[in-house]
């Protein structure tokens, strides 16, 4: 039998029923598979673990929310031998589940998985630390990171906007700063900076409308707003609009991207749902084609190019 190491991390907000562990030992053995379960315990585990692997498994699963697929991502880009991966969301939000066609339950995405085909994706990386499929950075984004968990516990995504309305205020924040994308150099002031490679982000659908895993390329979107009002008009058109066609957004696509800051700024970047700290101005983006991914075959044509 093929082997297979389930990651998971039992705080994700739909770990909660351990009978049907049960059925996921059944489901792996129906597609040939001798699955073991390793529990994560804090942050970073899930990258140790995998790092940690024999060379002789044959797929690694993540079994939790957005941060934890980051963390076995990355610690699959350390392994000199990379093993092949797959997404079986259990968080609250799953922007990345989601746009893979995962939005069963936890059996039946993981019977979508193991019948799925492996795929190499693109992975983004912020000065060599990689991310799925967003690296963000302006006010409100902490509350992906911040909220409390026993709230996301309680009360799944609706957490996150009870957990915003309290940070609410008029004025924000500004970021003056150049960036360099093809070789042309820009500069400019904005509020929100998107790096993304998702068609889904904060529970939001059709941020983009053709986004493709294997091109080699990612998303890059500069925003400026003044208050509050002006933000809330911007992620409205978002869902009405292409994002290409709303004023005061830069769009642009692209393999290879720098941005420096002028003055540090004032709080985290927000990759993958998780904060990344550092006291860095300047910041390299670039694409990593070396993570296999077993996806789901039902959404492979609208989300791959060549299939």
């Amino acid at each position: 039998m093929k082997k297979c190491i389930l990651i998971m991390n039992p705080e994700s907000g739909k770990v909660k029923d351990k009978h049907r562990l049960k059925n996921v030992y059944d489901i792996l053995r129906k597609y040939d598979y001798d699955g073991e379960i390793r529990y994560t315990k804090r942050k970073g585990d899930a990258s140790e673990i995998v790092k940690s692997l024999d060379s002789s498994i044959d797929l690694v699963i993540s079994c939790g929310g957005d941060g934890t697929l980051n963390e076995v991502v990355s610690g699959n880009l350390e392994r000199e031998k990379k093993l092949t991966l797959a997404n079986l969301p259990l968080g609250t939000t799953n922007d990345v589940g989601n746009m893979y066609g995962l939005n069963g339950t936890m059996l039946s995405n993981l019977e979508l998985l193991l019948k799925g085909k492996p795929k190499k994706i693109d992975v983004i990386k912020i000065n060599d630390v990689p991310f799925v499929y967003v690296a963000c950075l302006g006010d409100y984004i902490d509350m992906t990171y911040n909220t409390p968990r026993e709230l996301k516990k309680k009360y799944g995504r609706i957490a996150y906007i009870l957990y915003g309305m309290k940070q609410l205020r008029n004025k924000i924040h500004q970021y003056e700063l150049k960036y360099t994308i093809d070789g042309e150099e820009y500069e400019g002031t904005y509020s929100f900076i998107f790096i993304t490679n998702s068609s889904r982000i904060a529970g939001m659908d059709d941020i983009y409308y053709d986004i493709k895993l294997n091109d080699n390329k990612f998303e890059v979107a500069l925003a400026k707003v003044d208050n509050k009002k002006d933000m809330l008009k911007l992620l409205v058109m978002t869902q009405t609009r292409d994002i290409k066609d709303i004023p005061g957004v830069n769009y642009y696509q692209t393999d290879n991207l720098e941005i420096e800051f002028i003055d540090p700024p004032k709080s985290s970047w927000c990759i993958d749902g998780e904060e990344y700290k550092t006291s860095k101005v300047h910041f390299k983006f670039e694409v990593d084609r070396s993570t296999t991914m077993l996806m789901p075959r039902e959404n492979i044509s609208k989300l791959f190019d060549n299939e």
